[in-house]
């Protein structure tokens, strides 16, 4: 899959981003210390300090962003409600600042910062989607034994010279269905009252001379 090693360079970048913004604000907060420069009137410790505390949080803010890209990486899976949070805003000021750098700086800089935002999107897109597997639903026509079919109860009377075929009539009307369970006592109780009938012998007829 392309989306993990995405993530692992938006991460990298992210790092690299981090370090750099908190360097070169701390790199300036020190040469307006030294040069003793004011602008507007500003007091120049003012001006120093408040660039280096800016360069400070910055530079937390990004290596957050970059810890969640890295965990996005590393477990292969969406980030949790704070690291989505992290990206977003990430891909929001990414793109402010390309928008600000376009006239400041050039060219270069716009782009550099739209790959780090198509980056950040495509790594918070690609994680998006919920990978759901197959539901494992068991096959019809499973029974609690294992066999196929629902099994005739082991305790219901089954007449063997009775039909078991499927739709076949048998005894008072009634009809075996395919694996399913059939009382077949009204059946048998009357076969076996008809035989009874028949073995009973006729008396004998008087004889006439």
């Amino acid at each position: 899959m392309v989306r993990r090693p995405v993530a692992w360079v938006a991460a990298i970048v992210l790092f690299v981003e981090a370090i750099g913004i908190a360097l070169l604000n701390w790199f300036l907060g020190v040469v307006v210390d030294r040069q003793d420069m004011s602008l507007a009137g500003l007091d120049s410790d003012m001006m120093s300090v408040s660039s280096k505390v800016g360069g400070l949080v910055f530079g937390l803010y990004f290596g957050a962003c970059a810890v969640s890209a890295l965990l996005v990486a590393l477990r292969d899976r969406a980030p949790g409600l704070l690291g989505r949070v992290l990206l977003v805003s990430a891909a929001v000021v990414h793109a402010l600042l390309g928008a600000f750098t376009v006239g400041l700086v050039g060219w270069g800089a716009f782009a550099f910062m739209m790959v780090v935002l198509g980056l950040i999107v495509f790594t918070l897109l690609a994680y998006d989607r919920r990978e759901t597997g197959p539901v494992d639903a068991a096959p019809q026509g499973v029974g609690n034994d294992g066999g196929e079919g629902e099994h005739v109860d082991e305790g219901k009377p089954v007449d063997a010279d009775t039909p078991a075929e499927a739709g076949e009539p048998v005894g008072e009307g009634h009809r075996v269905d395919e694996g399913k369970s059939v009382d077949l006592g009204k059946g048998a109780d009357a076969k076996r009252a008809g035989e009874e009938e028949a073995a009973v012998a006729a008396p004998p007829a008087p004889s006439t001379t």
